[in-house]
This record gives structure tokens, sequence and C-alpha cells, in this order.
């Protein structure tokens, strides 16, 4: 009896596949310091974040206007705005880097809607959405705290 080795290049490619893919699930990849989304690398998906300061509001950016910092691509609706995040870009970038403040306070990693914002002592904090935000809100310096910690931990060397 013969084995074509056809079939154990196959059954070697299946084996390798399924590592492959079990080495490299959901909870093997590293978080990006800053959120950027699947298919982008826009921080807070395209939208200026010094408005938030200077509008208190969420404002599209612009292609005209964008820097580059912590390995994402930042938009900003005018050159003002851009020229205040390059001065000072830590104090202008959302915390936990544009995560979802309230997940955060428990480790995860989770996307915003741009739109569930707060600004609290000068810092800007993004939610998923406004009915999560106003459970961050009810206990928001306690959520604060252990996010601080838990984006802490993952990026020892962030602000």
């Amino acid at each position: 009896m013969t084995i074509n080795p056809l079939v154990i290049v196959h059954r070697i490619a299946k084996i390798a596949m399924l590592f492959i893919m079990l080495s490299v699930s959901h909870f093997t990849f590293a978080q990006d310091p800053i959120e950027t989304g699947f298919f982008n690398n826009k921080a807070i998906y395209g939208y200026d974040t010094v408005a938030y300061f200077t509008s208190n509001k969420a404002i599209k950016g612009d292609d005209a206007f964008t820097t580059q910092w912590r390995g994402a691509d930042w938009y900003f609706s005018s050159q003002a705005h851009l020229d205040l995040f390059e001065s000072k870009p830590e104090k202008y970038a959302p915390q936990y880097g544009g995560y979802c403040a309230y997940a955060m306070a428990t480790g995860d990693f989770v996307g915003i809607d741009e739109d569930a914002f707060v600004i609290d002592n000068g810092k800007l904090y993004l939610n998923y959405s406004a009915s999560v935000q106003q459970k961050w809100l009810a206990n928001k310096a306690q959520y604060i705290e252990q996010a601080d910690a838990q984006y802490r931990m993952q990026y020892p060397t962030s602000d």
C-alpha cells in the first residue's frame, strides 16, 4: 500500500493552519496604544481631538490637517488645531488612547462613539455609547482610578 505524498502534505497543512489559528486568537493580539478601529489608522476615527476642548463637540477632521503620534494618524479640522495638538499632544489626546473609559476600568479595550465624551479636569474621556457614558458618570472618579491603573499596566510608559 502506497501513501500519496499529496495527502500527507495536505494533512500537515491542515494541522499547521489549526496551530496558526489557535496561536493568533483574539486573546493573543496586543492592543495598540491608540484606538483606531480595524480598517484604518485614524485616531478617534478621524475626529478632531482638539475640537472637543475648543468647541465642546465632535468635529470630523480634514485630510489636509493630519499628523502622526504614537503610531496613529490624527486628523484636525484646522491648521490651528493641528498646531495646538503638535505643541502638546498629551494635553489634547483622549485618555486611554481613545478606548472606552468605562471598559478600560476593567482592562477591556473597546471602541467608542465619538459623540459620547466628557472633559473632566482638563482630560478628554470617550465612551462606547451615551448609555455606557451614563453608567460611567454615575461613578466617574472610581472608574477613572481603575482605568488609569489598567492602562498603566498595559502601557507603563504612557501618561
